[in-house]
């Protein structure tokens, strides 16, 4: 019997556009599936963005000081919430990948109760990489804001001696430093949050600790800047483009309305709460693809690295190898999490006790 071309794990390593493309077609396959594993934690931050909204907009609108006090409290819990859906979903995107590569490894079926069952068993070392890889990512975004601000202060000074030449020089030279601007806080920004990319994975695939998790996910990330670049970029097009296929409707409804769609201090209720909903919307359906997005890359860098397809095709076609103590120098084709029981008991004796002289 063939086997799906989901499956089938190249022996040449993959680019951006391969693994999007294989991205999608796993998205297609398991659509459901993958938008239940999803939902939760979008779910989640989405309720804590409708909360910073609805008060943000009505601290515009209060004039009294106790009504300014009880919306600024709501929305630092909007800020917590939200916070919380993106740590979750951080947690949940190791044991997508655990079920993925079980998946790939045994064609063992895609479900959301696998995956929660795996996110279960490593929890809180889970919420605590995901607290250090959200940090991480804010440092990124410091680094790539710093070299964006540099970039600003040179393409002013070339502004400023190309416009003693000519207005049209000054332009050109405007246009391309912009451009040049931000691609580079961008490679800047995906250099050091790619080294960090890996840690939910590793520590649900290959069973490590938080620290070692992290330490294999900066061996791991080498290279790896314009595919994850460029798998980001794709979905955040995606997103978008779904979210303005969906807004556009809402958008001439309100219109029709008499809502200032413009000004979100103005917004009704109704309209804020269906902006948000319809964000949600476009979150859940595109999610999953950056899940996967992340998971195969992950798989793709233990190819290039390791020959991880050679050691999957040999653990689908030999089964497990045996417990004996031996440490490899990579990480495991798939961990084994299950906590080892310890020993049963003797059972107590009922009958006579015998002597022995």
């Amino acid at each position: 019997m063939s086997t799906p071309i989901e499956n089938q794990l190249s022996l040449a390593p993959l680019g951006a556009g391969d693994l999007i493309d294989r991205a999608v077609r796993l998205y297609r396959r398991h659509l459901f599936i993958l938008i239940q594993v999803a939902a939760p934690p979008v779910i989640v931050a989405a309720g804590g963005w409708i909360l910073l909204s609805l008060s943000f907009r009505q601290l515009m609108l209060s004039p009294e000081i106790a009504d300014v006090v009880l919306y600024i409290i709501l929305g630092a819990l909007g800020c917590v919430i939200v916070l919380a859906g993106y740590l979750f979903t951080l947690v949940v995107m190791g044991g997508a990948t655990r079920n993925l590569v079980a998946h790939l490894l045994r064609n063992d079926p895609v479900s959301a109760r696998t995956t929660y069952n795996e996110v279960r068993t490593r929890f809180w070392g889970l919420l605590g990489a995901a607290v250090l890889v959200l940090i991480w990512i804010s440092l990124s975004s410091l680094s790539a804001a710093f070299v964006l601000y540099l970039a600003a202060i040179l393409i002013g000074a070339a502004l400023l001696l190309a416009g003693l030449a000519s207005p049209w020089l000054s332009a050109i030279v405007g246009v391309i430093g912009f451009l040049a601007a931000i691609v580079a806080s961008l490679w800047v920004f995906f250099f050091i949050v790619g080294r960090v990319a890996y840690v939910p994975q590793v520590m649900l695939v290959e069973g490590r600790g938080v620290f070692e998790a992290v330490s294999r996910s900066f061996s791991l990330a080498r290279g790896n800047v314009r595919r994850l670049m460029g798998m980001t970029l794709f979905t955040t097009f995606a997103t978008y483009s779904s979210l303005m296929i969906l807004l556009i409707p809402l958008g001439w409804y309100g219109y029709l309305s008499g809502v200032d769609v413009l000004d979100s201090a103005q917004w009704p209720a109704w309209y804020a709460i269906s902006y948000s909903v319809v964000g949600t919307l476009s979150s859940i359906l595109l999610a999953p693809v950056w899940m996967l997005g992340l998971s195969l890359l992950y798989v793709d860098e233990r190819v290039r690295h390791e020959g991880y397809d050679i050691e999957l095709m040999a653990a689908r076609q030999l089964g497990e190898l045996p417990d004996i103590n031996v440490a490899s120098p990579f990480g495991p084709a798939l961990s084994a999490n299950a906590r080892k029981q310890p020993p049963p008991s003797p059972p107590m004796s009922t009958g006579r006790v015998l002597k022995l002289s």
